[in-house]
Order: structure tokens, then sequence, then C-alpha cells
């Protein structure tokens, strides 16, 4: 099906080409694009038991003006999901319009489908047809389910490396994909180095700030061969963190303390172009209260996938946020990660015990992780974590106790981190179990473990293990056991990296502990 804000008018008549609506002109000429329209890719997401979201781009110059779109129209593409590769079976198809004001990309939300299965789908555009994408239907709600498997992604630098881990995950069979955010970096290193690290390919254009700015950056992701190749071998869940508007911001405030009113400009900018340029459904479209990005997935009754927002509502990070010394506002009560109306939410769906396995996907770690790794006195903590709040990361554990299947899935951090979830602080009893995953790029190449691991072990009982190796996870999910596989490469500057399991971690259903191998 199409939706209807995107659906061609019943009113509308052919005409010299054109699919003709008064205003404005909907293009359907055999030689509109000077060069292949469909230069970035194909994508699936929001699956459920019916369908999915399919999504494509016109951009025959992806990082011109206008993507190298030859006129301000909505263009006429065409549609189709099939049950089989070569598209002989065609079960559903249609016509939706790329239009300009969200820079000609498309969104259809297939519906109709059966459920537990996959499907392929592509786009068309006279003579131009796109690639072809795989995207497989979630079992129904009520549906008895004996396993799921499924990958972590996120934070993908593009100077800091090349996107290897994506094309192996690519390889791997799986349901969907979540991505934990950092889709997109919003800075502009020297062309020389970053940091202490050579910059592996530049970003085009400046810092992003405007419309255009964001919009030629995800063009400039979405090129890469080895991020098409995720997305069309799989539908996405995706949650933005903060690189998708600037780093570490939260609610109205920004690091470049501007007034409230301007960094509110800049964010609905990076909203509109991180909904032009993913798979969403209509309700995420943004608009003047944000974007709606909190969400659950129902697997059968084996797993309900909570979806987060740790970042629209967040109140400012206390201590001066960064790793820092504990102050008294990281015990704030009135601090907050999500919104009253998001905890409300998920504190709902977690009390129903539907599924048997709660799994909680969102950004940023929930370990209050002493960061001290040399002789600093004081208990060093990520004041952009759940770490730096107390009050809320507290409330969210009394709703976890008693579970014994929630499992929390993170980023952000550029490592792998497998660990205990625990009250007060980290000293009091085990509610759920935390898996972090590595970036697919930012941090450059690597190494086993950072400078400082050992200490931060011995401060931090309750973390179990450590990796600074880029990649992926994949997750296994059965009614007896969650297996993570923690997929690593060695290096990221250089293409061709072979990728293994650097750990598998185990929690047995009923019990919030790890079981390493």
């Amino acid at each position: 099906m199409t939706d209807p804000i995107f659906a061609p008018s019943r009113r509308a008549v052919v005409a010299g080409g054109a699919v003709l609506l008064g205003a404005p002109t909907i293009l359907r000429a055999q030689q509109l694009f000077a060069a292949y329209p469909f230069r970035l890719g194909v994508a699936a997401g929001e699956p459920a038991a019916d369908g999915f979201v399919i999504w494509t781009r016109l951009a025959p110059d992806p990082l011109g003006e206008h993507g190298g779109m030859p006129m301000g129209a909505p263009v006429a593409v065409d549609w189709q999901v099939a049950s089989d590769e070569r598209f002989e079976m065609v079960v559903a198809k249609g016509t939706a319009l790329a239009r300009p004001e969200l820079a000609h990309s498309v969104h259809v939300e297939v519906a109709g489908l059966l459920p537990d299965r996959p499907y392929f789908y592509r786009f068309t555009v006279g003579a131009e047809r796109s690639q072809r994408g795989r995207a497989r239907t979630l079992p129904l709600p009520g549906a008895a389910v004996g396993n799921v498997r499924f990958g972590v992604v996120g934070c993908q630098n593009y100077e800091d490396g090349l996107f290897t881990a994506y094309r192996h995950i690519a390889r791997e069979d799986l349901q969907f994909v979540f991505h934990y955010g950092d889709y997109i970096y919003e800075g502009r290193d020297t062309p020389t180095q970053t940091g202490d690290r050579p910059i592996v390919r530049e970003h085009a254009g400046q810092k992003l700030f405007d419309l255009a700015d964001y919009r030629r950056r995800y063009a400039q992701y979405k090129l890469d061969p080895d991020l098409q190749a995720s997305h069309a071998s799989a539908a996405w869940f995706a949650v933005f963190d903060d690189h998708e508007v600037e780093n570490n911001w939260a609610g109205d405030t920004d690091q470049e303390n501007d007034p409230p009113e301007v960094f509110a400009l800049r964010r609905a900018a990076a909203f509109q172009a991180y909904y032009e340029h993913m798979p969403f459904r209509i309700t995420s479209f943004p608009g003047p209260g944000g974007m709606r990005i909190h969400r659950r997935a129902k697997v059968g009754t084996l797993l309900d996938l909570h979806l987060l927002d740790t970042r629209q509502f967040r109140t400012d990070q206390p201590c001066g946020d960064d790793f820092k010394p504990v102050c008294a506002a990281v015990a704030d009560p009135a601090a907050r990660m999500m919104s009253a109306d998001e905890e409300r939410w998920l504190f709902a769906a977690l009390a129903e015990r539907r599924a048997r396995w709660n799994g909680i996907a969102q950004q940023v770690m929930m370990m209050p992780l002493d960061r001290r790794t040399h002789a600093e006195p004081a208990s060093i903590r990520n004041m952009d974590s759940w770490g730096g709040y107390d009050a809320p990361r507290e409330r969210l554990f009394g709703h976890l106790a008693g579970l014994g299947n929630a499992v929390v899935l993170t980023g952000d951090e550029h490592q792998n981190w497998a660990g205990e979830l625990r009250t007060r602080g980290g000293q009091g009893e085990a509610v759920a179990v935390e898996f972090v995953t590595t970036s697919i790029s930012s941090g450059g190449d690597g190494n086993d473990t950072r400078p400082g691991n050992d200490r931060i072990m011995a401060e931090n009982p309750f973390l179990k293990w450590t990796n600074d190796r880029r990649g992926y996870a994949t997750c296994e999910v059965t009614p007896d056991a969650w297996t993570t596989r923690f997929r690593v490469v060695e290096r990221v500057t250089t293409p061709g990296a072979p990728v293994t399991t650097a750990a598998t971690a185990t929690v047995e259903h009923g019990r919030p502990a790890l079981t390493l191998a």
C-alpha cells in the first residue's frame, strides 16, 4: 500500500509524458535523469507481521544541489514486492511519490503480507530500476517462536574508517538489524588527521547546520557500498543518538551554547534529513513536537523489543558533561533521560509481562561505570550516559527487578562491553544484563583492550568483559537463553579485513547473569 499523503490524486490525468495534477506536476518521463537515480541504494525498516517500510531516494548526483534532481516537482516511482528473488511472484505493487520537499525520498508502508517469511523489493522510474532488497516479516504477535536472530550496529564515523563490518553483517542470516544511533557524524576534521588518528576518508562539506548540509552528509554515507549491502540484506529498526544532530546534545541544549530557539532550527533540519534517509513509518514523521522514535516491536511471544529515545527530552548532562568526577547533580531527583510519557509507556509495557524476553534497545550505556584508569582520587563517570543520571536509572531498574528476562542493547562507547545491571549504583541486586556493541568505524582500528582497562575492571565488579575492536553484534534468542556474539574486524583503515568472534555471552532465562565463552 502507499500512504495517502504520498499518493497521486485519483483525478490525475496523463499528458505529454507527465502526470498533471495542476500544481505540482508529477513527472513520469522515460529519460528524466542524466545519471542513474538509485545511487543511494534501497532499504527496508520497521518490520511487522504483515509488512514493512521500503525506502529509496532519487539522487543522480548525490552530493550535488538537490541530489542532482533537475526539477522541483514530485516524481512517480513504481515499487514491487515479491516472494521470490526473480520477481516472478509479485505479491504487492504500487506507485509512490518522491517529493522535492523530502529530497525526493520514498517511504512505502507495505502491508497485507504473510508473517514470518522473506520478501524482496525494488523500485522503478521509467527505464531505471533499483537494486533488489530483502526484508522479512515478523511472526504474529501471539505466535510461539522458537528462535530469532538479529544484528546490532551503530557509530559509523566516515572519517575514522571503512564500513567493512557492514559487508560482513550483510552475509549474516538475520531477521532484522537494530541501529542504535550515530548513523552520520556532524563534524569535519582537518583533511590529514583526526585527533591522534589519520583521516581515512574525508567528509564532504562543512560542519552541519542547515538542511542542505545534513542531506549532503547522509548522501555521502549512503554511497558506501558496504552500508548499502547491509541495508539491502535485512530490514532495520533505527533510533538516533547525538551525532545525527550534534555531539552530546540533550533536549533543547547544544554544545555551542546557542539560544534554544536557534538550536531548535538546527535540530529540526537534522530530524528532517534523518527521516528522509531512513525507512521510517509516517508515525515518525518529524514535526513541531520533534520526532517520535520510541516504539515496540513484538516478535511472537518470544521477544518484546522496546526502542527508546534518550535525547529529545533529556535534561542537560550534570557536572559539566563528558568524563568527570561525580558531583551532587548526578543524584538530582528531577533529572530525566526520557520524557514522562515515554517512561510511563515503557513501564506499562514491561508490566504486561507479555513476552518471554524483554529487549531494551537504546543509545547510551546504563552501567554506572567508574571510569578511573590511573590513580584518580574520586570516581569518574561518563556524564552523557545513564551513569550521569542516578534517579532515572534507578527508577527504570525498579521496574526491571523481578522480571528475570531483560537484556539492554546499547552503543555509543566505540567498544564492546558486557556486564550486569545492578541497583544502588552497581552495588545492589542484578536486575538485567547489558550488552554494549562496538562501533562500525568510529575510533579507528582499535586494539583488544584500551590502556587502563585493568583498573576499570577492578573498580566495576559488575562489568564482565571488554574489547576495543570495531564490528557489530548478533543476538540469538530462544525461550531458554539469549546469546550475543561480538563480531569484530581487526582493522578499518584498509579494506578487506576478515571478521571473527571476539566473545560469546549467554544469559539464561530467569537469571540476570552472564556466561562468557
